[in-house]
């Protein structure tokens, strides 16, 4: 696939550097030449200076045949106009994500429509989840951490107790997603009975896999 990166700093420069070594054709875009010095030196993409607003600059890279954009300058404000711009004239380009660093701005960013990755709010949220309780197995996060996918395991108090009992602590805050049993996963249904050692893959915020974990410590009975 053929992606474009605006913005060689620590951000743009690694994610640069990973879609080229998965194979992609990358071209990385920004205003100043000695930025690229950020560059891993196995990267073999292509590299655009020039002002990253301009249509020029943007038609130089590629923008007309890429399949995606990562908008990555440091600057938030900059980052949410580039973006906005490249959907407005570029609609054929799939997907334009842009990265948030200050959460203040993130509303701003957000009203434009666009996609927003926070590196600091996923971070933030990561840290606080592992201060909290260090045994989380988060495998996958959503957005910025607001949501994540989590791994419980079944002990055997639970052996025959209901995927339904043990959800329903969590309220709105977790849904099934997976129970895995002797290594098959299936999407179980709100009845199907606990065996011990199952894994139950849940999507839950951080306040419902709380309530879940505190629940499975308590036990069925509680």
């Amino acid at each position: 696939m053929n992606f474009i990166v605006i913005g060689c700093g620590r951000v743009g420069s690694q994610l640069a550097y990973r879609l080229f070594k998965d194979g992609h054709q990358v071209c990385v875009v920004d205003r100043a030449q000695q930025a690229f010095s950020r560059l891993d030196p196995e990267f073999r993409g292509r590299t655009t200076e020039g002002d990253m607003l301009n249509s020029d600059t943007l038609r130089r890279a590629g923008v007309e045949t890429a399949d995606g954009v990562a908008v990555a300058t440091n600057d938030d404000a900059l980052n949410a106009v580039i973006g906005h711009a490249i959907r407005t004239h570029y609609p054929q380009v799939k997907q334009v994500l842009v990265r948030n660093y200050d959460p203040a701005m993130r509303e701003m960013q957000e009203a434009f429509g666009l996609q927003i990755v926070s590196s600091t709010a996923w971070g933030a949220e990561r840290l606080r989840e592992l201060l909290i309780d260090p045994e989380f197995r988060a495998v996958f996060s959503a957005g910025n951490g607001e949501v994540e996918l989590y791994e419980l395991l079944i002990e055997s108090p639970w052996q025959g107790r209901s995927v339904a009992n043990l959800m329903s602590a969590s309220g709105d805050g977790g849904v099934c997603v997976a129970l895995t049993r002797a290594g098959r996963a299936q999407i179980p249904s709100p009845q199907e009975a606990f065996q011990a050692g199952d894994i139950l893959t849940v999507s839950a915020t951080l306040e419902g896999i709380k309530a879940l974990r505190q629940r499975l410590q308590l036990g069925p009975e509680a």
